[in-house]
């Protein structure tokens, strides 16, 4: 018997993504219990706006979460350590530890997809889907992460970071101003000169304390995206090309930011965002999209079902970003080749069992160099 957590919420720009995402995965997981295809109990766990833990029912629906918390949810908190892992508060009797052997992690933005929540659940011991605390980190900061892909050769627009210092750079406008930690097209703008730029970095409390980056804003440049998995083995979905809600054409000449309420405002996370599926692209393209993301899938820490999106104008292809722990779990990109959302979260449960993220160990910490330190103060001398 084996007890399955999908983990979703978070203090989070994205907070109500993760609830659809988390409750698309908690009721696809208790249809295949309760049919027999799957072996275990299913349990959801919802962490709040401000951070809370709260065990829930795995069968509500988004509704119940538009006030906060629903009513009946466990309060629980989340230890680390020896002995470690979510336990319900006791008023009288001590707390008792909730059942949890591999959680299904579906928190997008902020700590929960930023590597602070990974971080936490390598220290309780626990077993989890998506990125490991590194591959979340880098996931997460667009600067370090258009740094890899210059490293490893793959075409990628130039991304400087922004502060109040910032008079010029080497690329020509108009340019984009992104958060350099966030996702979902938060937060993002198109200005035409850096001066602009750098005055919205400075009026933004969240950009001046958190930091931005500034790229080139190419505008017959279009999304393309595709989901890639690494368990059993590493494999890749259809191109996506998403299209904008106000009913952008396949063929139009010019691209605009893509924005948050494009990909989330249909109801059921990225699942109903409009799109052209598989995306209509010239051969050459689609290889160098497969390539290029197969490559990112060995040369970088990204583990569990990742989207890996791109710009394209038609003919060439650029590395945009990568999101590690994708709205709906790119479930409906998997078309070609075909498999089921059940499939797919049956081999994430797989793969965070048999190949957990992260061991560790004090191998080598013998005493030897305590042994021969004398003194801390003559050290210090």
């Amino acid at each position: 018997m084996r007890d399955i957590a999908v983990v979703f919420g978070g203090p989070s720009p994205e907070h109500d993504v993760s609830v659809l995402t988390g409750l698309q995965a908690a009721h696809e997981l208790e249809a295949a219990s309760s049919e027999g295809a799957l072996e275990g109990g299913v349990k959801a766990l919802y962490w709040s706006k401000t951070g809370e833990w709260f065990e829930v029912d795995p069968s509500l629906e988004a509704v119940s979460f538009v006030e906060g918390v629903p009513s009946g949810s466990t309060p629980l908190r989340l230890e680390v350590g020896s002995g470690g892992g979510f336990f319900k508060a006791g008023k009288i009797l001590s707390p008792k530890r909730l059942g949890v052997d591999v959680v299904i992690v579906c928190c997008h933005g902020g700590p929960g997809e930023d590597g602070s929540l990974q971080g936490a659940l390598d220290l309780a011991g626990i077993p989890y889907t998506g990125p490991s605390a590194a591959g979340a980190m880098v996931g997460m900061d667009k600067l370090a992460f258009g740094a890899l892909m210059d490293a490893i050769g793959l075409p990628t627009l130039p991304r400087v970071a922004l502060d109040e210092d910032v008079r010029d750079v080497e690329f020509d406008g108009p340019f984009i101003v992104k958060p350099r930690f966030g996702g979902s097209s938060i937060g993002i703008e198109v200005v035409d000169d850096i001066s602009t730029a750098r005055d919205i970095y400075v009026a933004s409390p969240h950009l001046s304390s958190r930091g931005a980056v500034v790229e080139p804003f190419r505008a017959n440049y279009f999304d393309l995206q595709v989901a890639a998995r690494t368990w059993p083995e590493p494999q890749l979905s259809a191109i996506e090309r998403p299209l904008r809600a106000n009913g952008e054409a396949a063929g139009a000449s010019r691209s605009e930011i893509l924005g948050y309420m494009d990909k989330y405002a249909g109801g059921d996370g990225m699942a109903s965002a409009p799109r052209e599926l598989p995306a209509r692209l010239l051969e050459t393209v689609e290889k160098m999209i497969n390539d290029a993301a197969m490559e990112i899938v060995r040369a970088t820490p990204v583990r569990g079902v990742a989207r890996i999106d791109f710009l394209s104008d038609g003919d060439d292809v650029v590395v945009n970003e990568v999101n590690t722990i994708p709205g709906s779990l790119a479930r409906y990109l998997w078309i070609q080749p075909a498999l089921s959302f059940r499939q797919l979260l049956v081999d994430l449960i797989s793969e965070a069992t048999s190949r957990p993220s992260r061991h560790y160990g004090s191998h080598g910490a013998d005493g030897t160099v305590l042994r021969g330190a004398a003194t801390i103060a003559a050290k210090l001398a």
